[in-house]
């Protein structure tokens, strides 16, 4: 064998024991980098002004090396995906939760600059300068039953049920108090309330202006108080109006029981002819005779 040819051997060799050993350490390198950032801190996902109650489209994750003292963390699995029970975690902890202070976007979001609810400041860094906080008491149907989030708008409606009225069309009456109404926070339901069956089983504490913390008051007594979700995009527009000062509500129209079912304004009527005159029966005694109507 040449010496040429063994020295073109060597040399193949030699490529082939440092491509060996750079594809080893590549995957460590990979590895050393991931390990360095596989922190994540909770940060604004856009500019958020003080009192803003947090929701998901409101923060997001980014990734970090250096995380510091307060800020919010998610680690990660050994494949490099988010913890699923540590997202869980925050997300109860701060939905539902104001800031204490404005931040710009993508700014971390610290623990000591959010006042969660049952905190002693919450309703102080939530409200809206005037504004006053009212809890009430709802039915567990409709919205009030787990579809409400800190943050939504809804509509206070009263129902009415009035016993001694013969009329069955106007029997129970249903009728809109308040609408766009801000929800500040959402409480559990209480088993000494829902125990006694009075329909009553969740508080929700709305941001209201005074006139209309007097008319919820008032309606709490009348009956029964249930909360409708307002779309996102009429909500706004009803909200703007609470902002810039007004107190004013929407005249909306009162839906009887007889305007649902149209059969109990037909149970009223004796005939289809719907003559409301109650038929006479005549009474003969001896040779006298009398028209008695029947009750």
């Amino acid at each position: 064998m040449s010496a040429k040819t063994i020295l073109t051997f060597l040399f193949l060799v030699s490529l082939g024991v440092i491509a060996a050993v750079s594809l080893h350490a590549l995957p460590q390198r990979v590895n050393a980098d991931t390990a360095g950032a596989r922190n994540e801190i909770l940060v604004a996902a856009a500019a958020l002004p003080a009192g803003t109650l947090l929701r998901a489209k409101d923060v997001n994750w980014q990734p970090t090396n250096s995380a510091q003292p307060g800020q919010i963390l998610r680690g990660a699995d050994g494949l490099g995906n988010p913890n699923a029970e540590i997202g869980q975690q925050v997300r109860a902890e701060i939905y539902g939760a104001a800031l204490r202070t404005g931040i710009a976007t993508g700014e971390p979001i610290r623990r000591d600059g959010i006042a969660k609810p049952g905190d002693r400041d919450f309703l102080e860094v939530v409200l809206t300068a005037g504004a006053r906080a009212i809890a009430v008491p709802v039915t567990t149907g409709g919205a009030g039953a787990g579809l409400l989030y800190p943050g939504d708008r809804v509509d206070v409606v009263l129902t009415q049920t009035f016993k001694n009225d013969t009329s069955l069309a106007h029997r129970s009456v249903s009728e809109t108090v308040v609408q766009s109404l801000r929800v500040l926070a959402v409480d559990g339901a209480d088993p000494k309330l829902t125990g006694l069956g009075n329909g009553f089983g969740r508080t929700v504490t709305l941001e209201v202006t005074p006139e209309q913390a007097e008319k919820i008051n008032v309606a709490t007594e009348l009956g029964k108080l249930s909360l409708t979700l307002r779309s996102i995009i009429t909500a706004g527009a009803v909200g703007a109006a609470f902002s810039a000062g007004s107190s004013r509500t929407t005249s909306v129209r009162s839906t009887w029981a007889g305007d649902v079912s149209p059969a109990l304004g037909d149970a009223a009527r004796p005939d289809k002819a719907g003559s409301t005159e109650r038929p006479t029966v005549e009474v003969i005694r001896g040779s006298k005779s009398a028209a008695v109507k029947q009750p």
